[in-house]
């Protein structure tokens, strides 16, 4: 083990370990910001996408230039500008030739560069690269002193701090990355509306991010999809710079004859893998959490096409496409944060209207930059032309100072009064453009420079010139990528591939419903408050086995789909999934554990839920009224309050309100009749007095139509009908206390036996 080296005395240093390690993270953490994370919001890209572009130019790989292997521009990125793994680069330069990935790729890419499956490209050194168009534009006049230059990481060379970017690159292709303590998510859009937009706040410096939306409605997706977000969502996004938006996949429905079809999508949301997503849906199938749905195939060749095949032909197309956008990444949310680096420097959320205002102020800036070194060009050939009309007016004077004089420059300077870059001009002109050198072509070439050089003085002199000519190019660029083609069909580049729809107006219940195997089940419920579910509709229930200190309450025969509703003695009503309870085998599982029953009370009713359809709710002191059923479905295990109860007073009855009479008998045995308008439909309360009682309360009630009469089961089990006719001295109004019930009536005072 080697000995330990004390350092040099006097070399010791304290360090604060809190202060020191803040500095070292703070330091990092803008590092990663403003150099790996966030794009600009000038030109849209980060520090590795502006470092391969620049390569790439370098290594003249214009759009009509040959390839080259993407190992040499990877090669040449990390050599030079960006001294990280190559790997990283080369993922970089990958996904800008993505055109699933990418709304316009910036590299066009030759060999294999990845599938929308997910499928990775093949190594950098099988694969060649040059620059697109769209390239060629965001780098457009960088040779013309149209931005700052810096030194490389060595110092050996220089990379631009921003591209002139002629192209709204942030926006056209979007941008995601997470830095320390802070995101980035742009989804692309088209670039003619981009322009649209552009042009309307050119004409409207004062527009808001309210006012563009118009121009630019939503994302459009390299992958396509349908947009189905709510406009005021999309109003805020864009306004407040954060937000969201819901894509779904395309679809439609293929007919196979005998009123059999296929659903086939032709397109999936934006950064989702196809053979995931077909894994996906396969595992809900195979776990049967998809019943309306058969099979899943993928016929896809060069275009997407995935077949889903139902499970029958009754089954509705939109409700299936409707559970599979619930269920798997047919539908995807893609976020907004525009969260970028505004002039390069400073991390912040913009909203629509100032990421556009930031390109167009770089535009100007390059406008302004590029005019200055052009007439800087102009200026310096306007001089050495001057030295030349001089040459030709004195040719043969000036050829004798060139042969005998020592210091023919200083001559020429004296002699015809030159500068000295006209002098150094004419002394390394050629002998053979002595024949060439004449006074017409001198002065043309004079003229035509001097009125460029006026032009560019008035631009340089006029902000309302220098907008109008961005304005120009907004338009050159917006014709550039038209929406439509000349033939009126759909422009395979500039038209927008994502389109808008509203999501159909289909219940949640019935979503929820199609998600879950049809079966028929029945429901036992015991005294206890256990409950199970047997499979099939069984009417021998005298094989079940309780508890020792439990026994049956009652049975429900229903289907795996129902939803269920059950009310306690307190007044709430809680809803059960008839799906989530238990099996048969064994005794089942206690309610209170699948919802919050409050300690010491007791199940009254359940029944299963029918939409559109009234129960009539009563406590045991008589009070009741009518509540939709609709009314009574709670969203949480603490159910919902219906019927209002206090004291020793509990909820008693529940029955099903299908008729227009009411038939009430007490603990006194005595019978009422009435007709049910005089019973009030509430969502919740305590209700109304239905029967009078000296003592006791209420037995039981029963809704019944007029017109086939009021019918109870006696203990044996036959069935009494008794018409209105017959139950003329029992009708009256609610409230009464009734008379004695005709002979034959159950002595446990109940309808049902």
């Amino acid at each position: 083990m080697a000995d330990i080296i004390d350092p040099p005395a006097g070399s010791e240093r304290i360090v604060d370990l809190k202060q020191a390690l803040e500095e070292r993270y703070l330091s990092y953490a803008i590092s990663t910001i403003t150099q790996r994370a966030l794009p600009d919001a000038r030109d849209g890209l980060k520090p590795v996408h502006r470092r391969i572009l620049h390569a790439m130019r370098l290594l003249k790989l214009d759009p009509g230039q040959g390839y080259k292997k993407s190992a040499r521009i990877v090669g040449d990125v990390i050599g030079k500008f960006h001294p990280h793994g190559d790997q990283s680069v080369y993922d970089a330069l990958v996904r800008l030739a993505q055109d699933f990935a990418v709304r316009y790729p910036l590299v066009d890419g030759q060999g294999n560069f990845g599938s929308v499956d997910g499928d990775g490209a093949a190594a950098m050194r099988y694969t060649e690269s040059r620059m697109t168009e769209v390239a060629s534009r965001l780098l457009e006049g960088i040779g013309e002193d149209a931005v700052d230059f810096r030194k490389t990481y060595d110092g050996e060379d220089e990379e631009p701090i921003v591209l002139p970017a002629n192209f709204p690159n942030l926006l056209a292709n979007g941008s995601s990355g997470i830095a320390v303590g802070m995101a980035t998510s742009i989804p692309p859009h088209n670039v003619s509306e981009i322009c649209d937009a552009a042009l309307h706040l050119l004409e409207n410096p004062t527009a808001v991010s309210s006012d563009l939306i118009r121009f630019i409605p939503g994302p459009d997706f390299p992958t396509g999809g349908v947009l189905v977000n709510d406009p005021a969502a999309t109003e805020q996004a864009y306004t407040t710079g954060r937000g969201g938006f819901r894509v779904r996949a395309r679809w439609d429905t293929e007919d196979n004859g005998r009123g059999t079809y296929q659903i086939v999508i032709t397109e999936i949301p934006y950064q989702v893998q196809k053979s995931r997503l077909i894994e996906k849906i396969a595992e809900l199938i195979f776990a049967r959490r998809l019943p309306l749905l058969k099979d899943v195939r993928d016929e896809s060749a060069e275009d997407i096409r995935l077949v889903l095949e139902p499970r029958s032909r009754t089954v509705d197309p939109v409700l299936l496409m409707e559970s599979m956008f619930k269920l798997t990444d047919l539908e995807a949310r893609f976020p907004l944060n525009l969260n970028v680096l505004d002039n390069g420097l400073i991390p912040r959320v913009m909203n629509l209207s100032e990421v556009l205002r930031a390109w167009l102020e770089h535009r100007k800036v390059v406008l302004v930059r590029r005019s200055r070194h052009r007439l800087g060009q102009i200026e310096h050939r306007l001089e050495v032309l001057g030295g030349y009309l001089v040459a030709y007016l004195n040719l043969d004077e000036v050829i004798r100072i060139i042969r005998e004089e020592d210091e023919p420059k200083a001559e020429l300077i004296s002699r015809f009064n030159l500068t000295d870059v006209q002098a150094e001009a004419v002394l390394n002109m050629r002998l053979r453009s002595l024949r060439k050198l004449e006074e017409i072509e001198i002065r043309t070439e004079h003229d035509k420079l001097s009125a460029e050089k006026q032009q560019i003085e008035t631009l340089l002199g006029s902000e309302k010139r220098q907008w109008g000519e961005i304005r120009k190019q907004v338009e050159v660029l917006r014709a550039s990528y038209p929406k439509l083609a000349a033939d009126g069909s759909r422009h395979p580049v500039g038209g927008r591939r994502t389109t808008f729809a509203d999501a159909p107006d289909t219940d949640i219940a019935d979503i929820e419903t199609a998600m879950i195997e049809r079966e028929p089940i029945t429901i036992i419920l015991s005294e206890k408050g256990w409950i199970r579910a047997l499979k099939g509709h069984s009417n021998d229930l005298s094989t079940l086995a309780f508890k020792a200190d439990d026994r049956f309450k009652l049975a429900l025969q229903c289907e795996t789909t129902d939803k269920l509703l059950m009310l306690s003695t307190d007044g709430r009503v809680y809803t059960l999934g008839a799906d989530k309870l238990p099996g048969g085998r064994g005794h089942g599982d206690p309610v209170r554990i699948m919802v919050e029953i409050e300690e010491g009370r007791d199940i009254v009713d359940l029944f299963i839920y029918r939409p559109g359809q009234r129960r009539l709710l009563a406590s045991d002191a008589g009070n009741g009224f009518l509540v939709a059923q609709d009314d009574l479905v709670a969203n949480t295990r603490k159910g919902k309050q219906a019927l209002n109860v206090s004291g020793k007073v509990e909820a008693r009855i529940s029955v099903p309100a299908e008729g227009d009479m009411v038939a009430v008998i007490g603990q006194n045995r005595k019978l009422l009749v009435f007709p049910i308008d005089q019973v009030p439909q509430m969502t919740r309360g305590k209700g109304v007095r239905l029967q009078k009682y000296k003592d006791g309360g209420i037995s039981d009630a029963r809704v019944f139509s007029s017109e086939t009469g009021l019918t109870w089961t006696d203990s044996s089990g036959r069935n009494f009908t008794k018409s209105m006719g017959d139950l003329t001295e029992w009708l009256g109004e609610r409230a009464q206390a009734g008379r004695q019930p005709p002979p034959g009536f159950p002595r446990n005072n109940r309808f049902s036996g």
